[in-house]
């Protein structure tokens, strides 16, 4: 799959997708609470879909790993469960860590961010595990600067992880957007400075590092999509869209 760079024009029409995604986000964060359904959620953010005469990227969705069409158009993953959650008959508890992950394209142009969540009563370690997770993120999007590696990307959210004593896995990363969801560059969780392709103005790529409180082994649900900690600990996952300029990084999905 050749990688795209944009024009600062094509850049400036990609605005709005993002815009809209950290709105979508947003509202789901603020309707997560004790006794809400996941369906209920995944509702919500179809119906502003519709409002919105966006597309959603994960409906039709249909990868070689996954089971069938991913058939909603969010992904809820709760405690255990931190990449790729099928929406189900699930009313979230007190104390639930939740993370949701959420893509469309609006006016052909695709926009991509997660973030994740405690209903109610936090626990300590869970805050702490997403706080690790935001920094992380924070710190790729520090290195997404023209002249600069994947490699640097990966580097500085690896080396967050594991300075907090957290195991980093590199199988599920970030990845390019533009007029589709998933394209290359892969942007994995580690890397080598200066290693890997060259960021140039124009490059647009979605970074989301994600870590579990006591692994990096994961394991899939029956659905073909859960993807859940192999022993049991809790995941945190955080994501935004950016471009490369020649400049500082443009973060589409930033949310209020």
């Amino acid at each position: 799959m050749a990688i795209e760079l944009l024009t600062p024009a094509q850049i400036d029409e990609m605005r709005p997708a993002g815009r809209f995604v950290a709105e979508v986000l947003t509202a789901l964060r603020e309707a997560a609470d004790v006794g809400v359904n996941l369906l209920e959620l995944d509702a919500l953010a179809h119906e502003m879909i519709r409002a919105r005469g966006a597309e959603s990227c994960y409906i039709d969705y249909h990868p070689s790993f996954g089971a069938s069409p991913f058939g909603k158009v969010l992904c809820t993953s709760v405690n255990d469960a931190v990449l790729h959650g099928l929406p189900h008959d699930y009313a979230l508890r007190d104390g639930d860590l939740v993370s949701f992950d959420f893509a469309v394209s609006v006016d052909g142009w695709v926009s991509d961010s997660a973030l994740s969540v405690i209903v109610g009563t936090p626990r300590e370690e869970d805050q702490r595990l997403i706080d690790i997770t935001t920094e992380a993120l924070g710190a790729g999007i520090a290195q997404a600067r023209a002249g600069n590696k994947v490699g640097d990307i990966g580097r500085a959210v690896g080396d967050v992880g594991r300075a907090h004593g957290l195991k980093v896995n590199t199988q599920f990363g970030g990845h390019g957007v533009g007029r589709t969801m998933h394209g290359e560059p892969h942007i994995p969780n580690d890397g080598r400075p200066g290693r890997g392709f060259p960021l140039k103005p124009g490059l647009v790529i979605a970074i989301e590092p994600w870590f579990l409180h006591t692994t990096d082994e994961i394991v899939m649900d029956p659905d073909g999509w859960t993807i859940r900690s192999a022993d049991g600990s809790r995941g945190a996952h955080m994501e935004h869209t950016i471009a490369i300029t020649d400049g500082d990084p443009i973060v589409f999905t930033a949310r209020d």
